[in-house]
């Protein structure tokens, strides 16, 4: 119930009502951007995770020589913890001193400014979030190496050329593990939070998370500002539990309606013979 009371820990709660409720969907100046861009990574950052890992794991069963060695290098990334592999992209994709932007000048590209730049920042962490892709490459090439060759080989018979083989026999085969991805995705994208906090401390000089967030939340301007690193710091910082306690819950309820129209939308979910 602490979503309808105004608590600090420090004071007994006191009822206010819809009156947090209210402060969320009319009031909270942070709120409107840290909802988009928290819908950007799941719209952008999980498709796009996907279709790489996916990519690479095709490329990968392909492999005829090394292809342990290969499946090590791409899966290594992920077995990185989240701040340092987001601290060494900070740095890596410094404007001024980074070696990605030494590179480019070295081909007469001018690199754009990265993590300090509102335009690129969420580019950025899609970068990244393609680096450590490891996770879900390791899962999908699991499942294109259990797709029975014979399928192919009827495929071939019938005049299938490679395209109409992914379509027709590789993604109806690997629809679960599609399904999967999806889900997961989409529940990871909506929690967005250390990724975003630690770019934006980091970015801005400030390399903390909570109450020393103040000056760097959501930086450059409130383009990495998600909707957890609100929820965050009004829970953690500036102790306001119940609101905190109501966006929790929003969340939750945010979550489980886009849970139902994936999963609706993913035909593995659904029942043989159901309706679409």
């Amino acid at each position: 119930m602490s979503r309808f009371t105004r608590y600090n820990q420090l004071q007994s709660p006191e009822f206010v009502g819809l009156l947090n409720y209210r402060f969320l969907f009319s009031a909270d100046p942070q709120i409107g951007a840290a909802a988009l861009n928290t819908l950007w990574f799941v719209v952008v950052l999980v498709p796009v995770r996907i279709v790489t890992a996916l990519l690479v794991a095709g490329l990968l069963s392909r492999a005829r020589t090394g292809a342990g060695i290969w499946r090590t290098l791409f899966y290594l990334p992920a077995l990185v913890p989240s701040v340092a592999g987001v601290v060494a992209f900070v740095f890596l994709f410094n404007p001024g001193t980074g070696p990605v932007n030494q590179l480019l000048r070295l081909v007469g590209i001018k690199g754009p400014l990265w993590f300090n730049d509102p335009d690129w920042a969420k580019p950025s962490l899609v970068i990244l979030g393609v680096w450590v892709m490891g996770d879900i490459m390791i899962i999908f090439l699991a499942a294109l190496l259990d797709v029975p060759k014979e399928l192919y080989e009827a495929a071939s018979l019938d005049g299938a050329s490679g395209p109409r083989k992914i379509r027709h026999v590789t993604l109806p085969t690997i629809s679960p593990v599609l399904g999967f991805a999806a889900v997961t995705g989409v529940i990871a994208a909506l929690q967005y939070f250390t990724e975003a906090a630690v770019a934006s401390g980091v970015a801005s000089g400030k390399a903390t998370v909570g109450g020393g967030t103040a000056g760097s939340l959501g930086y450059p301007g409130t383009s990495l500002l998600t909707y957890t690193e609100v929820l965050y710091v009004r829970g953690f910082a500036s102790f306001q539990f119940g609101y905190a306690s109501a966006m929790a819950v929003v969340l939750f309820l945010i979550t489980s309606v886009l849970l139902v129209l994936t999963v609706r939308r993913v035909s593995v979910f659904r029942a043989k013979g159901a309706a679409s």
